[in-house]
């Protein structure tokens, strides 16, 4: 199946060491995070542990520590770091000149199918 991809803004829009929130009708909202060297990553805004929203995180090099309860998120793989563990949804993105972009078809996904994609 081909990914039909979604423009959500530019990478200049997400603050450095920061996130922008993306809002789903009826779904957690996605987080999109900007590091450092202007990597672009995208999680569900819910921490694996309590439900924090990584958004109002601290970006540092490829992690987000979530506000809640100071736990390390990958953003590539959405997992904590030891010790603690379980996994957050990650999403695709694909940035292309300066625009940053998701995949619908993850971006619509009931919300069952994405646990079954975060577990994988």
């Amino acid at each position: 199946m081909s990914n039909q991809w979604k423009v959500i803004c530019r990478v200049e829009d997400i603050p450095v060491l920061g996130s922008r929130v993306v809002n789903r009708a009826g779904k957690p909202n996605v987080a999109i995070f900007r590091n450092s060297e202007n990597k672009v990553f995208a999680l569900l805004d819910k921490c694996p542990h309590k439900g924090g929203p990584l958004s109002q995180g601290i970006v540092f090099g490829e992690r987000v520590a979530c506000p809640l309860h100071n736990w390390n998120i990958e953003l590539q793989s959405g997992c904590a770091l030891a010790p603690d563990e379980g996994c957050t949804q990650k999403f695709a993105v694909k940035v292309e000149n300066g625009d940053v972009s998701l995949d619908l078809s993850e971006l619509n996904a009931p919300e069952e199918a994405a646990k079954g994609l975060a577990a994988a």
